[in-house]
């Protein structure tokens, strides 16, 4: 599957899930819970322990219209691990050529962290697939309006104080889609399964001017 067949699917759903936990069993058990709600699209924090061995358990188990990506991905190393485990996507918090190269070497694209239209221009020129614009929360829906204004182009993805109430706002001012970790993952089974839907239902019904 080509780099841009692996981006599309995993934004198609306008939002991606981030799993952060403090054991292996409870990241298994969260991803498992999303992915029955229908969310097609888990990024795996490797600050999680064993998060590499989560994602190779995953990816055994989901077909090719659900993406497990890693998460923090801070360099080179990491996302040469990241890739060999098999995620199929790498997000990190900061922006890092080398982890880009490395991605993009191997067919696997790569969403890197940005924070001003400086860092947006220069994840660009390396290639970059998507930018995750962190953290959301310093900012508001109407930064990525008048940012997109000036660059069209730029595919950006707010994660970091990211809500259920907000997230729709997000996409309607010009965000490919959102990253959501705690918001949407705590609770039970039952009520993460409830959330997840909900949400999905509502950022369908966005329209994006």
């Amino acid at each position: 599957m080509y780099r841009w067949e692996i981006t599309r699917i995993a934004l198609a759903q306008r939002v991606f899930a981030i799993i952060r936990s403090d054991s292996y069993d409870h990241a298994t058990a969260t991803a498992d819970t999303l992915l029955s709600a229908g969310v097609t699209s888990l990024e795996i924090s490797l600050t999680t322990p064993f998060a590499l061995e989560s994602i190779t358990t995953l990816t055994r188990e989901v077909d090719d219209d659900v993406m497990i990506g890693a998460g923090t991905v801070l360099d080179a190393p990491a996302a040469r691990m990241a890739i060999d485990a098999g995620a199929r996507f790498l997000v990190s918090p900061g922006l890092d050529a080398e982890v880009i190269r490395t991605g993009h070497r191997y067919g696997i694209p790569v969403f890197p962290g940005v924070a001003t239209p400086t860092e947006i221009i220069s994840a660009l020129e390396l290639g970059a697939d998507a930018l995750k614009l962190f953290p959301a929360s310093g900012y508001g829906p109407g930064w990525i309006k008048d940012v997109r204004a000036a660059l069209p182009q730029a595919a950006l993805l707010p994660t970091g104080g990211v809500t259920l109430e907000n997230a729709p706002e997000w996409i309607a001012a010009g965000a490919v889609a959102c990253g959501m970790g705690s918001a949407l993952s705590e609770g039970d089974r039952d009520a993460v399964a409830k959330r997840a839907s909900d949400l999905l239902a509502r950022l369908a019904d966005v329209e994006v001017p």
